[in-house]
């Protein structure tokens, strides 16, 4: 009688899953990278209050974050080739739509569903340094973007370095769904694993295990960084004492 649950399947097929970690995790990285940046972006949209764009950017915001990850996917993966196809044939341009690699849909699908939820955490953050510091930076004659650069974001980053960790161990996990744009990553090979053992119980179960793996491996490493730049508490209460003794 076969077995209903073979638990040496679950670690023996975990090497074939692996091989294509790379692709998860590049994936994750560019994705989050170049949402950190459209999330800058938006946040210092909303900050400054700019007429019409920040209205822009808050329906952009509201539509991103509420529309599932796995629609944005499907819109990216058909949208994306219905308007170079328009562009073909409205200005006799000749992209070629069936020579875009899938993983740039899930690369900009990912992205953008990241950027909407980066903004807010970068807006949040920005907005939590002392003001105090922003006016003295102008008072020694630095423009906003010379304090932006020098003062704002590195007291801002950590602050929000817990909550883009966060993101990004998400993002990770949101990965698994590139197979609906045709990339094969870790879930797309286990779920063609399963299609050829049937083993389709142990092929999840071998998921599980390696992303909650990555998952503990990048948490661990954000509290590495987090403990390194935070400031300590007792700071202020040392630099008061070296005051009154002096």
């Amino acid at each position: 009688m076969e077995r209903l649950f073979d638990i040496s399947m679950v670690f023996s097929q975990m090497p074939a899953i692996l091989k294509y970690l790379p692709v998860t995790l590049e994936l994750a990285v560019i994705s989050m990278a170049v949402s950190l940046v459209l999330g800058l972006l938006l946040a210092l949209v909303k900050i400054k209050e700019i007429p019409v764009l920040k209205q822009v950017c808050n329906v952009y915001i509201s539509v991103i974050r509420g529309t599932p990850i796995l629609v944005q996917l499907y819109v990216t993966y058909f949208g994306i080739p219905l308007i170079l196809k328009y562009i073909n044939y409205q200005y006799g341009t000749s992209y070629n739509v069936n020579g875009v690699a899938p993983i740039i849909y899930a690369f900009v699908a990912l992205a953008v569903n990241q950027s909407a939820y980066n903004a807010e955490i970068i807006r949040a953050s920005l907005q939590s340094v002392d003001k105090g510091q922003v006016e003295a930076a102008h008072a020694l004659g630095m423009t906003y973007f010379q304090a932006l650069k020098r003062i704002i974001l590195p007291e801002a980053f950590v602050v929000a370095l817990p909550s883009l960790g966060n993101a990004f161990i998400g993002l990770i996990k949101g990965t698994s769904l590139a197979f609906v744009c045709s990339v094969v990553e870790m879930t797309a090979e286990g779920k063609i694993i399963a299609g050829r053992t049937y083993r389709y119980f142990e092929v999840y179960v071998s998921l599980a295990i390696i992303y909650w793996v990555i998952t503990v491996i990048i948490e661990q490493l954000i509290n590495r960084v987090e403990n390194k730049i935070k400031v300590p508490e007792e700071a202020p209460a040392l630099l008061k004492e070296e005051g009154e003794a002096s």
